[in-house]
């Protein structure tokens, strides 16, 4: 059973920004094989997502995880990214309710703001799912196609 939690960067502890990090390092840098600046300067002005388990103390281990970064710093709008399922998570619907924990609290802090994502292009079909639409060519980003997408402000709102 995992644990779902929100916190704002300010929130985190120690082993959760540890556990953050080495979770995003382990599929967006070692799995899809990408070097890129990961630690961006916009940790420190999001809200982070993700489910836990305890092993323990203060040991955690992340296996979904996302951030939405506020409005103003990455887009004009609010945006989601560094969405990710640990492998050993995948296919338990772990993606698909972290998207939907997501999209629930933006409406509520923005409801009337449409939401703003760079999405890795084969997932476009899974982000249309939450009302994202396109509204760029694909393009590259670090070696791995890309689509930006954005979220209609009346979807966003209800």
């Amino acid at each position: 059973m995992y644990e779902w939690k929100w916190k704002r960067f300010e929130e985190l502890s120690s082993a959760e920004i540890y556990e953050i990090l080495r979770v995003r390092q382990e599929v967006f840098v070692v799995e899809q094989n990408c070097v890129y600046q990961d630690i961006d300067s916009l940790d420190q002005v999001s809200w982070h997502l993700f489910a836990q388990t305890n092993n323990g103390g203060d040991s955690v281990q992340i296996l979904a995880y996302l951030r939405v970064v506020f409005p103003g710093h990455k887009y004009i709008e609010p945006s989601i990214g560094r969405v990710l399922t640990a492998k050993e998570a995948r296919g338990q619907g772990s993606g698909r309710l972290l998207m939907e924990k997501a999209m629930e609290l933006l409406k509520a802090e923005f409801p009337k703001q449409e939401v703003r994502i760079s999405a890795q292009k084969y997932l476009e079909a899974f982000y249309s799912d939450f009302g994202f639409m396109p509204v760029s060519e694909p393009y590259d980003e670090d070696g791995i196609p890309h689509i930006e997408m954005v979220t209609a402000m009346e979807r966003n709102a209800r």
